[in-house]
């Protein structure tokens, strides 16, 4: 009964917030330019912690489920964490409209689309399996960013202009490939624990993660593409317009992966797994 409750009042609690959120975001997405830094910056972070809110509640909830909507909302989630920590070194930063935008869009869709159910039977070690994924997803996501202003930066400097980036390009640069490393590196971690313990984690009841269906083989072309840059840096001095395309590849293979395979399952399909 008391499981039953908490259930029903995160539901009821989810919509107030996922609008209180959104329209949080919206503010300085749609008013940036009547907005001061300051005033955009406090809308972004009230956003921030509303979204953290409905994330908690719909994930740790008496009945938590999963999909690609919270998937997306998660790993924007972590970009905007992201920002936040750049935007007290660099308080210039200009992807506040971007950023806000893109909150607004996963929060509604994570409402519209929660996701399935989790199994009963799944194991304690799932959850930071989930983690893995989703903060390399929310590193790749954060490396395209940086790698956007970067190539924008780039542009506007060839053209004897303002870049208007709010960070030095070099800086920008060297960002970009430490999140692109960072996030290979939990890429990793994430793959093999699924192939590795893939049956454990999910449960004996539970489609097996060690499967070459769609998820599996987008997942290893987007490995395969983030290495291939990574080690094109490393040894060939990939850098500019070059490198931010195979990184471009790389996170659509990723988003392809779970996102796009859930989406196809949860949308047009309409199955639960």
């Amino acid at each position: 009964m008391i499981l039953a409750n908490a259930s029903q009042n995160a539901s009821l609690l989810g919509l107030p917030l996922a609008l209180a959120a959104a329209v949080a975001y919206a503010t300085p997405a749609l008013a940036s330019s009547r907005l001061s830094i300051r005033s955009s910056q406090t809308a972004l972070w009230c956003a921030w912690c509303l979204h953290g809110v409905l994330l908690f509640l719909s994930l740790t909830g008496a009945e938590p489920r999963f999909g690609f909507g919270p998937a997306l909302s998660v790993t924007a989630w972590v970009v905007l964490t992201v920002y936040a920590i750049e935007s007290r070194l660099f308080p210039k930063l200009e992807a506040r409209w971007a950023l806000a935008g893109l909150g607004a869009l996963t929060v509604i869709l994570a409402w519209a689309f929660p996701g399935t159910p989790l199994h009963d039977d799944r194991s304690p070690w799932l959850p930071l399996h989930w983690v893995l994924g989703i903060a390399s997803y929310g590193l790749f996501a954060a490396a395209v960013v940086h790698a956007w202003l970067m190539n924008r930066a780039e542009k506007q400097i060839r053209l004897a202009a303002d870049p208007h980036s709010g960070i030095p390009l070099l800086t920008l640069e060297r960002l970009t490939f430490r999140f692109a490393t960072v996030g290979f590196v939990l890429l990793t971690a994430t793959l093999l624990a699924g192939w590795l313990f893939g049956e454990h984690l999910y449960g004996a009841g539970a489609v097996k993660a060690m499967r070459w269906d769609h998820k599996t083989v987008f997942s290893v072309l987007s490995w395969l593409a983030f290495a291939a840059l990574l080690l094109g840096r490393a040894y060939f001095g990939w850098r500019g317009r070059k490198a931010t395309r195979v990184l471009y590849v790389g996170a659509g293979l990723l988003l392809l992966a779970y996102v796009g395979s859930r989406f196809v399952l949860e949308v047009l399909l309409g199955r639960a797994t």
